[in-house]
């Protein structure tokens, strides 16, 4: 729709919108990815927050609009035959009450500034404080989420002419996909187990411990190798911060945070054939598997990369 409106090549609207879903994805929690590395590798969920959004704007600066600008040469397509039926304008089945975009920004921004307030209370405020403590509360990942999902009902349900029964349908609706997700992260979690009771993941850690390379350079590899391998950016977190997770306790709390972040950067690498977001994307945008490699499958990359040398710059500041 945007494509439309803007008139401009699908890549150049497509490329920077993915990379901050992506981004996201590999960066901020609470995203479960994120969540779960920091749970892993006993890492300040503050801290992983803060340098992670800070790390999070140039890289989709650089794998958005930027590399959106060769993309959009080397894979010119418009907008797929799915909006078809949207009128001149680009619009196509918006409902007249749909919701402001300040009170949408809003939704969708409440638990990544409660969280934030949380690790600016634990910096800034004396403990046992009221302030303290609610914001501890407040900040806590799962009553963040579970506070926006209540907001959300009124700001983008009722906002929207939801019904009850609809937003009955719409939250039952969306329990296959948590699903999903769960048993991801549940297999990854597995897979790691199985790597600290055979005795690997202490053995790689002790490599990477002993080893003259950046801790930081080896997570990302080790979570590059099993992006490859399983397709699932997800299970590379999860599995890479259960093998990193002794390397971990001998760090600082700054660097454990950045160690999460550059096993994030390791697990968007190059989105190829066995991830099913690379069908997902090349489906809804009606392009060849070449033409999704050119420009879904090597934005992931420079994503991957730029983040990792961003992490790495910061290791040397901090």
């Amino acid at each position: 729709l945007v494509t439309r409106r803007s008139k401009l090549p699908l890549m150049r609207v497509a490329i920077p919108a993915l990379a901050g879903l992506s981004t996201m994805h590999a960066l901020v929690p609470p995203h479960p990815g994120p969540l779960a590395a920091i749970g892993l590798l006993k890492a300040d969920l503050g801290v992983t927050l803060g340098l992670g959004v800070l790390i999070a704007i140039p890289t989709v600066v650089v794998a958005g609009p930027l590399f959106s600008r060769l993309a959009a040469r080397w894979v010119p397509v418009d907008a797929p035959d799915l909006f078809l039926n949207s009128d001149e304008n680009g619009r196509s089945g918006i409902a007249p009450g749909h919701p402001k975009f300040s009170v949408t920004l809003m939704t969708v921004l409440l638990p990544v500034i409660l969280m934030m307030g949380k690790a600016l209370a634990d910096i800034l405020a004396n403990k046992s404080t009221v302030v303290r403590n609610i914001l501890d509360f407040l900040g806590q990942p799962m009553f963040a989420l579970l506070l926006t999902t209540l907001l959300a009902i009124f700001t983008l349900g009722k906002a929207s002419g939801m019904d009850k029964e609809a937003i009955s349908v719409s939250i039952g609706a969306s329990l296959p996909p948590i699903a999903g997700i769960l048993l991801i992260v549940a297999a990854g979690g597995g897979f790691k187990q199985i790597l600290v009771d055979t005795g690997i993941a202490k053995l790689l850690a002790n490599g990477i411990t002993g080893s003259s390379v950046s801790p930081l350079l080896m997570a990302w590899l080790v979570a590059v190798v099993i992006r490859l391998a399983t397709g699932s950016a997800t299970v590379a977190t999860v599995t890479a911060a259960g093998i990193l997770e002794p390397v971990a306790a001998t760090m600082p709390s700054t660097h454990a945070a950045l160690l999460v972040l550059a096993i994030g950067c390791g697990s968007v690498f190059f989105s190829h054939v066995n991830d099913a977001g690379f069908w997902l994307i090349k489906e809804y945008f009606g392009i060849s598997v070449g033409e999704n490699i050119k420009s879904w499958s090597l934005m992931e990359t420079v994503l991957s990369v730029c983040g990792l040398l961003l992490v790495l710059l910061v290791s040397v500041i901090i």
